[in-house]
């Protein structure tokens, strides 16, 4: 009888310490989550400006402007230009 009762001890102890260990993880894999969720947000964030800074810098009126300005370029004269046909 006190072998039996010696198990079960020791198995209620496995089973304690199991818990434990488990609900531990559990609440650092919540806290990792949680972490990632914000860091997630973040990323959304600078993605959104991001997104908006490509947008002003790709208008067509600044890209035409610093083509004449800096590149030298101009638009060509209707002479200048040559119609293929297939």
């Amino acid at each position: 009888m006190a072998r039996l009762n010696l198990i079960l001890l020791a198995a209620v102890l496995i089973s304690a310490l199991a818990v434990v260990s488990t609900n531990h993880r559990a609440r650092k894999l919540i806290t990792e989550f949680e972490r990632e969720q914000e860091r997630m947000r973040a990323l959304d964030v600078e993605w959104g400006q991001l997104q908006l800074e490509q947008s002003t810098w790709a208008t067509h009126a600044r890209i035409e402007q610093i083509a004449r300005d800096k590149l030298g370029m101009h638009a060509p004269r209707p002479a200048q230009l040559l119609i293929l046909q297939p």
